[in-house]
């Protein structure tokens, strides 16, 4: 996995900037009630989608989390007094206190599936009855847009995907939460160029491919001789899912 202490300086540029951030908190609201006043938004990263969802709507109070410190510390500058160090398996709040919660890119990181079965159980016991858990599932699967590249790198090795949807939505039913909808947003400026996917894989950025290593080098070398090195192929489509807490009585 990536170090975000590390990544945070670059990370925004990196993924998408501003116009990937509007369309994923706009996805999000979609499904956050009206009447909602308070949202957790774990593993908030840079905050960068934070701040806009806490912008969106005056009611809203909004708080960040993450567990990287660099990234607490950037997002605390734009949501600043609502943003905490914490980790998103054991949350610092007391049972049924949020009307929104949300993990947006998260899930995709973990180890496996006991750390993402515990992190769908945590948001699920500081939800309030009525309450809306609101996820991203299959990123690595939007990654793939038919491109050449994506038929370069189709036989690299691939780490489970903890966000599967249906592994989503069995986590959120054992916990009791119902399907309450689906959505997809655009990746803006993510999509993928030769020259870019190469540098990516030589400096780890594919979890299943050290840098340097042979298997690594050889896709890099069958990068290198695509056309259009630098024209990014399609920006991926991400997927949301939400999932309501039935309300009590």
């Amino acid at each position: 996995m990536l170090d975000y202490d590390k990544e945070a300086d670059a990370y925004d540029a990196t993924r998408g900037g501003e116009p990937r951030a509007a369309a994923a908190a706009e996805a999000v609201l979609g499904f956050v009630p009206q009447h909602a006043q308070s949202l957790l938004d774990v593993a908030c990263g840079t905050g960068i989608v934070t701040r806009r969802l806490a912008a969106a709507r005056a009611a809203l109070r909004v708080t960040g989390l993450d567990a990287a410190p660099a990234m607490v510390r950037r997002a605390a500058v734009r949501v600043p007094g609502s943003v905490l160090l914490a980790d998103s398996r054991q949350l610092p709040f007391s049972d049924g206190v949020f009307d929104a919660v949300t993990t947006v890119w998260l899930l995709h990181l973990v180890e496996g599936p006991q750390d993402a079965r515990t992190i769908i159980a945590e948001c699920a016991r500081v939800l309030r009855p009525g309450g809306v858990y609101i996820t991203t599932v299959d990123k690595a699967l939007a990654h793939d847009v038919g491109s050449d590249i994506d038929t370069v790198l189709a036989p690299r090795p691939r780490r489970p995907a903890q966000d599967d949807a249906d592994q989503v939505r069995a986590y959120a039913a054992e916990f009791g939460l119902h399907p309450a909808g689906a959505a997809r947003f655009l990746g803006h400026g993510q999509g993928r160029s030769p020259r870019s996917t190469a540098a990516d894989l030589r400096r780890g950025w594919f979890t299943q491919l050290p840098p340097g290593e042979p298997l690594t080098e050889g896709f890099v070398a069958e990068l290198e001789s695509l056309p259009d090195q630098e024209r990014p192929r399609a920006d991926p489509e991400f997927t949301i899912l939400a999932f309501r807490k039935p309300s009590a009585g």
